[in-house]
């Protein structure tokens, strides 16, 4: 009955349409007719008469237009609109395809990146009311950022007044029996109200209870999900069932939810509270925890931070040893998640943009020439009786369906873009990133998305609206459209292209300062020789070594066992490999100097003999570590060159004394040597200060392998890890890889090499679109100046001063397109300075090369113009003209 009622709606409709348009016509009929019967009554010819009636009367179909116009809206003049602007694009295809390639180009990329922003920058974090949630640490001189110490953290969680709840975390291992041996995985110790702080709910049964991080509970552990479903088998009665870490049994009581991330947790598969304090938490020196605070109602950071500031003041005043000069440091949790990648998404997205302009400044220059060579017939019409309001209509329409098609496509493109930039980062690094998981096209990225499409509608609607707008049609019945259209392309599409190249150099000189520094980071000396080099990480088990003496003859059991393979030079042990980070840290106090109780903090490392060796490392002075520094022997240490000229300046430090800040006897230890600086910490940070101990004076669970090959390192990998199973199944073996490996998977490394690809690649599209700019308005300036051209040849002009003439338009063109692009791109470097390493914004070398690449691929493009313009015949151009 509705189909019914409405097809009766429709047909009444046109009914009507038709009715108006019959009744309208017999008006128009007989006003004309009206008129000419009172002129033939005054004696005018009949012919005359109606001639003159006509004439008097007006244009026919403009006075039908604007009669419709008045009776209103017309959905048929819509479709006529969208029928005419289809033909037009089919009709050249060319133009078309052109034109919606570009702008899905430019927006597809620009939406893609977006993604990312708004993934990491505009959702708020999956926790409850995440505005509130704040990191906590303190803060050393030399650390902004410093780990808590656990005595200090509970004295902050009991004297603060501003936060609701103090959280710490802290990372573990441990080994999980398998039916091939022992497996290290990743867990994190935390305090009982940790999950309820961040108000994350269990998936399953629950989390740890009040007190349950107290000395002496019973084990317990929670899941993550991906533990659950890859360990577990997804059972839901896992709830209660133990599992075996390290030896001990744990008691499983719940299961994170799937949608569960912590970044700074990173890849963690186990939860398990604090329990029993490290020898570590038992000294309020040591710190080795992170924090997590929720803001009660109404306080602000600002007031936070001043809180426990106070606070710090209190304790440094009790504890003068250890507290001299430790205060608070607090930022927002979605900083600390962030953190590095907030800089390089917004240079990105900065530069997605510049591409965008790029590409819609294409297009509308190919709407505005294209409108210019439709003058004469968009006259005819309007001398036939359209309407400027009807024509204008017809642009818009016209318009619309090539932005609309364009952004169509861009917003397809945008979702493969995300998906192979999310697979580009590598799976390590994802855990950092947790952020990457929400990249969708989703309702913020779909409202960006609207956003660039209305834009683009907008401009490529209004361009050929505005420029028609001032032009009267009898000049463009007077004027062919291609003259129309060679004057203002000269006019117009000149400024156009320099703004292309001037976005073009910008994009270009980020992207080879960029490129310049992965380059240098990359290349910095590390100071030891990472070729042939491979590490693998061991894992202890505390129940099958439960003294110093097991511990010691394992390390020379991995030693005796690893260095008869084929292919080893050399083998030594560390407690942490280099190129890894700035982590264990000592504090010292010097041996007859004075001390004002101030926090001397340097890396501590613990090495075998042959470490330095094996790594190829410069010893500058004294000797390194030797077999005979063992247990029961005095402790020595040797140092690096950063240490000497920070605690030594101008002395001598071999034989010196250094111990802990109450220089107590068993922490004395002797100066030997003195080796170069080795890049322990990121690439892109300044080597510390470090001291090298003997391994078999202070082993520990934890122990690297680095091995010295004579050989493809990645080959005798395998073999190393399976020679280590071999001396014993409860070993956890991981982490095998070289140090080249290591050195470009860094974060900084990866970082840099992701910039550099992105923004290379915005580059190169941006030279592509700005020199194919520059090509085709040399190219139709040539096409439009044919006449004159043959003009000059005729009078005598030689080729050579015809390709002066053109190549000299193009290097005009191409000079204030590098010059505004120059400047800006210095202003823009500076903006990124802080993502540039051992590069200067202002790089006169990278600037001078980037000039040159666009100049000269600016001059090649305009080589083909100039050569077709020389190769005129004077005869064929006059005569076609």
């Amino acid at each position: 009955m509705n189909l019914l009622s409405r097809f009766s709606k429709k047909l009444s409709i046109l009914a009507g349409r038709k009715r108006f348009r019959s009744e309208l016509d017999e008006e128009m009929a007989f006003h004309r007719e009206q008129a000419e019967r009172d002129l033939i009554a005054c004696g005018t010819a009949p012919e005359m008469a109606r001639t003159l009636a006509a004439r008097r009367f007006g244009n026919a179909t403009r006075m039908r237009e604007r009669s419709h116009q008045v009776v209103g809206f017309r959905a048929e003049t819509v479709m006529q609109d969208l029928r005419f602007a289809l033909r037009q694009m089919i009709k050249n295809p060319g133009y078309a395809l052109v034109a919606v390639f570009i702008l899905a180009l430019g927006m597809g990329v620009s939406v893609a990146i977006f993604g990312f922003v708004d993934a990491a920058l505009l959702q708020p974090l999956p926790y409850a009311h995440p505005d509130r949630l704040v990191s906590v640490d303190e803060r050393a001189a030399v650390f902004p950022r410093s780990n808590l110490s656990y005595m200090d953290c509970q004295d902050w969680k009991r004297m603060n007044k501003t936060l609701s709840s103090l959280d710490v975390y802290t990372g573990t291992g441990f080994l999980l029996r398998g039916p091939s041996g022992s497996e290290p995985v990743v867990a994190r110790r935390v305090s009982n109200s940790f999950f309820s702080t961040l108000g994350v709910r269990m998936m399953l049964g629950r989390a740890f209870l009040p007190g349950e991080d107290a000395p002496g509970k019973p084990k317990i552990v929670v899941l993550t999900y991906g533990t659950w479903l890859k360990r577990f088998s997804a059972r839901r009665n896992v709830i209660g069932q133990s599992v075996n870490l390290s030896g001990e049994n744990y008691t499983i009581v719940g299961v994170l939810p799937r949608e569960f991330v912590f970044a700074p947790a990173r890849d963690s598969d186990f939860f398990v509270p604090l329990l029993d304090p490290t020898g570590c938490e038992k000294r309020r020196s040591c710190h080795n925890l992170d924090g997590i605070g929720r803001l009660r109602d109404g306080v602000t950071e600002q007031q936070a931070l001043a809180d426990l500031s106070a606070i710090a003041k209190q304790l440094e005043k009790i504890y003068p040893d250890s507290n001299r000069d430790q205060g608070a440091s607090m930022m927002p949790l979605a900083d600390l998640i962030v953190g590095d990648i907030r800089p390089v998404l917004l240079v990105l997205l900065a530069g997605a943009g510049l591409l965008l302009v790029i590409a819609c400044v294409n297009v509308a220059s190919l709407v505005l020439v294209r409108s210019e060579s439709r003058k004469r017939e968009i006259a005819v019409r309007g001398a036939l009786g359209a309407t400027p309001a009807r024509l204008t209509r017809q642009f818009v329409t016209e318009g619309l369906l090539l932005a609309g098609t364009g952004c169509g496509a861009g917003t397809l493109a945008s979702v493969w873009i995300m998906a192979w930039l999310t697979r580009l980062i590598p799976k390590n690094e994802l855990s950092h990133a947790p952020f990457i998981a929400n990249v969708a096209l989703n309702a913020h990225v779909s409202a960006f998305a609207a956003a660039v499409g209305l834009f683009s509608a907008v401009l490529l609607a209004g361009t050929p609206t505005l420029r028609l707008s001032f032009q009267p049609i009898r000049d463009g019945l007077a004027e062919g459209g291609r003259t129309a259209a060679g004057r203002l392309w000269r006019r117009m599409g000149a400024n156009l292209v320099v703004v292309e190249l001037a976005v073009a150099v910008v994009l270009l000189a980020g992207a080879a300062l960029v490129g310049q520094s992965l380059y240098q980071l990359l290349h910095v000396s590390v100071g030891f020789k990472p070729e042939r080099l491979a590490t693998v990480q061991v894992m202890l088990r505390d129940s099958d070594y439960t003294n110093d003496a097991q511990k010691v003859s394992l390390y020379a059991e991995i030693e005796r066992r690893l260095s008869p393979l084929p292919g080893v030079a050399s083998v030594a042990l560390t407690s942490d490999v280099p190129v890894q980070c700035a982590c264990d840290t000592d504090w010292v106090r010097f041996e007859g100097k004075t001390f004002h109780g101030e926090h001397n903090e340097v890396l501590e490392r613990e090495v075998s003999p042959a470490y330095l060796s094996t790594l190829g490392a410069t010893l500058l002075r004294g000797r390194g570590i030797t077999g005979a520094d063992i247990a029961g022997k005095p402790h020595v240490v040797v140092i690096n060159q950063t240490f000497a000229r920070k605690f030594y300046p101008g002395e001598d430090p071999i034989g010196k004394r250094i111990g802990d800040v109450s220089l107590s006897p068993q922490s004395m230890r002797q100066i030997v040597g003195i080796v170069a600086d080795i890049r322990e910490a990121t690439l892109d940070a300044e080597p510390w200060p470090a001291e090298y101990e003997a391994i078999d004076q202070t082993p520990d669970t934890y122990v690297a392998v680095a091995v010295r090959t004579a050989q493809d390192e990645k080959t005798i990998l395998p073999v190393l890890v399976s020679t280590l199973r071999k001396i014993n199944p409860n070993l956890g073996i991981y982490g095998e890889t070289t140090m080249e490996q290591q050195i470009a998977s860094t974060q900084a490394a990866l970082i840099h090499r992701l910039f550099t690809w992105l923004l290379g690649g915005f580059a190169a599209i941006a030279l592509i679109l700005g020199v194919v700019g520059l090509y085709g308005v040399i190219a139709f300036s040539v096409s439009q100046r044919t006449r004159e051209i043959g003009v000059r040849m005729a009078l005598g002009a030689q080729r050579g001063q015809v390709y002066r003439m053109v190549l000299g338009q193009a290097g005009w063109l191409t000079g204030f397109g590098l010059t505004i692009g120059l400047a800006g791109s210095i202003g823009t470097a500076l903006l990124m300075r802080g993502l540039l390493f051992g590069v200067e914004a202002w790089d006169a070398p990278t600037l001078a090369g980037v000039a040159f690449v666009l100049g000269l691929a600016s001059m090649a493009a305009s080589f083909l113009p100039a050569r077709r313009a020389a190769s005129v015949d004077p005869t064929d151009a006059l005569r076609a003209e």
